[in-house]
């Protein structure tokens, strides 16, 4: 199992002057340590009910950019894009820029949406819930037609595109891998087994995985695909660090059911050293798994 890293906060770094070299030193630090994935999360607001909405929040395509610069392996995404935040055609066109100058290393993980908050403050259209998920479909299917050769239209319900010319391309074939978040089992888990390259669920627990696995298979029978070709993927709210035993007991469980990356994440001071010790004392046992 590889392990990823999630950064969900920008107050450990400090003031504002300290946010970049703290996250270099963070990305930079996850690198060494084996993580395979940095992630970051795609608000305008810090989330309410984690934290005060008005702590530091950075745009997340342009602090990826600059991590870019500052690292030379790890994959770098957002955990997940609120498909509402960008037009589609920019998102795919942004991905494509990250995936070219990172050398290959872009992800798209991808939701619905769902913080009203920072829709209302921002002056950004939040259509009802339904419509959103259309919005995704529309979104997925116009991402993996601009990292094709096809630059031709695209007309959908929501969204029409006279001309999808993406140039460069992505590095990676065919686009940067598709992560779709969420666990919903009705349009979720369906877009996932039609678009994506992996799921990303929570971290509820063997039996609920179990059963949303199962979900997932199905869909992708429905649709005619391999099972085994979409990814597992979890974020953990647990600190690996708190009980490694018992994470990594927790991790086997999942991994027998077919995951094969978990997230973590910190709010602790010091997040390389965080990083450093996650990579001594945990990243081995999961790669065995």
């Amino acid at each position: 199992m590889e392990i990823a890293l999630h950064v969900m906060d920008f107050t450990p770094f400090g003031p504002p002057e300290g946010i970049a070299s703290g996250l270099a030193a963070t990305a930079q630090a996850a690198e060494q340590a084996g993580f395979r994935t940095l992630t970051l999360m795609d608000h305008w607001f810090q989330m309410d009910g984690t934290a005060p909405a008005t702590d530091p929040m950075l745009e997340g395509y342009t602090t990826l950019g600059f991590l870019a610069g500052q690292t030379e392996s790890i994959q770098l995404g957002l955990l997940v894009t609120g498909v509402t935040y960008r037009h589609p055609g920019l998102l795919a066109k942004t991905l494509a820029t990250l995936d070219v100058l990172s050398g290959g290393r872009a992800v798209l993980g991808i939701g619905a949406a769902w913080y009203e908050r920072e829709h209302l403050g921002l002056g950004v259209p939040f259509p009802p819930v339904a419509e959103r998920f259309e919005r995704l479909e529309e979104t997925l299917r116009i991402c993996r037609q601009m990292w094709s050769a096809d630059d031709g239209p695209f007309e959908g319900e929501h969204y029409s595109l006279a001309e999808t010319i993406c140039q460069p391309q992505p590095l990676q074939a065919g686009g940067p891998p598709i992560v779709v978040g969420g666990m919903g089992e009705r349009k979720t888990l369906r877009l996932v087994a039609q678009y994506a390259s992996a799921c990303n669920l929570f971290d509820a627990g063997p039996d609920v995985l179990a059963a949303k696995t199962a979900v997932l298979h199905q869909h992708c029978e429905d649709v005619g695909r391999d099972p085994a070709s979409v990814a597992k993927t979890v974020v953990s709210g647990i600190d690996p660090l708190a009980d490694p035993d018992a994470f990594v007991a927790r991790m086997r469980a999942y991994a027998q059911l077919g995951v094969s990356t978990v997230w973590v994440s910190s709010r602790a001071a010091g997040l390389p050293a965080w990083v450093q010790r996650v990579g001594e004392t945990v990243v081995p046992r999961l790669a065995e798994l």
